[in-house]
């Protein structure tokens, strides 16, 4: 049984190599030994990185455990190691998260053998905070100040190279390997499976299209059992075009996936999934909601040259439901594989030649200019959820009342004209009365309409907020990959390095820089692709509403012609 911890507290990242944690949040560890105050794990959402000791309670019962109070279990409780803790959460912790809402979905089918970590809610929020241009360094704060509950350890080892390594060990350049890439220290076979090519477009570097593309629906979610009934989950038929073999898929295996997509694949944006919930997930809505939120996610997964033949995903789609053994087998290969961190980066093959070479300047230039777009766009689409969420209440709500108040007054008016009894009047009291229904009918439009228009338009908004809130560590990547190459330059124009060394260094961060500017080429090419079919439905839709209303009220106005 894998090792894991429960979050005594919340806990908010706020510098590259932390994850957030949520009280009575589930997660597995990577080690138990802590470094100076700090252990890693992998928790609900399948991030990796860095979190407090002391927020924190390790889980050795092999049985399930009752949800911890808040204060934490007294020192010395049967079944745990406890790092030692306050009875509130230590000073300068992260900003507060809203409270957990439990898990929908577990490991303990026979799909795996293996204790892995339950999934949370998620909360997508500006994910642009302002870190600096420098190698991965981070933000300096007070929680890195030495004394601090929350200071990091320094960093290890010295380089053989005179250029230096960064303090910070936990950064996102350091934790993805780059670092260590750009210095020279990866080295490994790669498999021809394994390269990744990156060539010049028309725009500039790109990654080398999938020669077989595909596509893959989601169709079909029903609830299944297990344990006699005892447990219920929701699956999903997944049909590849490629394949036309269908297989099902629980949620969890997505998330599995997820996780170790994230983990390979430090500058390629893996689309986030859509949230998990606890309560109310097998009523039609919510399950109809997230089977469109992962078609979304699983078009953009094919859509991707290189994520679409990950071996991982492959597994995924073609693997056979009912084959346990060969499920098992697929999945400890894509945990067991040696092509990530500083070794990822060795896969990726680039454009060569001087037709090829990058500017240091063109490419620091373009990336600042695609950091400040995504900075923007990440504030635009948050602003237009809200504006589009707001609006699709008051159809559901208000303008679905107010219009039926009309039809109710009009209905009034007709019920009081049939008092008067004369024959001559008959024909208008019945247009009087359709025309209260017609606006009944509007207010039902009004409340119906979002299904059709404003909610398709959110779950996109949705999908790129979680491509955004990857691109800072993406870009941190790169970032600390080019002040590497500034730094080898200074120390060749002083004479403490060779320019062989220097130029190798150079060479290491250009593969970076053609892999990240390839990843913003994706991104704008799906974005324009997504956002002009999107609006091209939600217009669609709003004339189709506009025509049924008017329909109705061309129908109403009729009912006149008679009196």
């Amino acid at each position: 049984m894998a090792l894991r911890a429960r979050a005594l507290y919340d806990f908010r990242s706020e510098n590259p190599g932390e994850i957030s944690l949520r009280e009575h949040e589930v997660l597995s560890l990577c080690s138990e030994q802590d470094i100076e105050g700090w252990l890693e794990g992998v928790n609900s959402h399948g991030d990796r990185g860095l979190f407090p000791a002391s927020y924190v309670q390790v889980i050795r019962a092999p049985a399930a455990e009752p949800p911890a109070p808040a204060g934490g279990a007294p020192p010395g409780a049967p079944g745990c190691l406890q790092a030692p803790c306050p009875a509130a959460p230590p000073s300068g912790g992260g900003r507060a998260l809203p409270p957990s809402q439990g898990s929908d979905d577990d490991w303990d089918d026979d799909w795996d053998d293996t204790s892995t970590v339950a999934d949370e809610p998620g909360v997508l929020g500006s994910s642009y905070p302002d870190y600096d241009a420098a190698g991965g360094g981070g933000h300096t704060s007070a929680r890195q100040q030495p004394g601090h509950p929350h200071h990091h350890p320094g960093g290890g080892a010295k380089s053989s190279a005179t250029v230096s390594r960064n303090l910070n060990r936990f950064s996102t350049f350091v934790k993805s390997g780059g670092e260590a890439f750009v210095l020279g220290e990866a080295s490994g076979f790669v498999k021809d499976g394994d390269k990744l090519c990156v060539v010049l477009g028309p725009w500039g570097p790109e990654w080398q299209e999938n020669p077989y593309p595909f596509q893959c629906s989601i169709e079909d979610p029903t609830k299944q059992t297990k344990f006699k009934g005892m447990k219920s989950y929701i699956a999903y038929k997944l049909v590849p075009s490629n394949t036309g073999q269908q297989v099902h898929r629980r949620y969890k295996h997505f998330d599995w996936l997820y996780g170790r997509l994230a983990e390979k694949f430090p500058v390629i944006s893996v689309p986030h999934l859509p949230e998990k919930q606890a309560t109310g997930r097998f009523e039609e809505d919510f399950i109809s909601k997230r089977r469109k939120g992962l078609a979304w996610w699983m078009d953009h997964m094919c859509s991707h040259p290189v994520l679409a033949q990950c071996d991982a995903f492959r597994h995924f789609l073609t693997c056979p439901s009912t084959d346990e053994k060969a499920w098992k087998q697929g999945k400890r290969k894509a945990e067991k594989d040696e092509m990530v961190g500083a070794n990822f980066f060795l896969t990726i093959s680039v454009p060569t030649g001087p037709a090829a070479a990058l500017d240091l300047q063109e490419v620091e230039s373009r990336v600042d200019g695609f950091k400040s777009f995504t900075k923007k766009m990440d504030e635009s689409t948050m602003q237009l959820t809200h504006t589009a969420n707001e609006f699709a209440r008051k159809q559901v709500t208000g303008f679905k009342k107010e219009y039926q108040k009309v039809g109710h007054s009009f209905k009034g008016l007709s019920q009081a004209f049939e008092l008067d009894q004369q024959a001559f009047s008959a024909n208008l009291n019945q247009a009087l009365a359709f025309t209260g229904e017609a606006y009944d009918a509007i207010g039902e439009f009004f409340a119906e309409q979002p299904r059709q228009d404003l909610d398709p338009v959110m779950d996109l908004l949705a999908l790129y907020q979680g491509h955004l809130a990857n691109f800072p560590d993406i870009i941190h990547v790169q970032k600390g990959a080019l002040t590497k190459v500034k730094e080898s330059k200074r120390h060749v124009e002083e004479g403490k390095m060779e320019v062989q060394k220097a130029d190798g260094i150079q060479d290491r961060c250009n593969i970076i820089s053609f892999a990240t500017l390839a990843e913003i080429h994706h991104f704008h090419q799906i974005r324009v692709r997504d956002f002009k079919s999107q609006m091209q439905h939600f217009l669609k839709q709003q004339i189709l509403f506009f025509q049924k209303v008017t329909q109705k009220l061309e129908e109403a106005l009729h009912k006149y012609d008679s009196v």
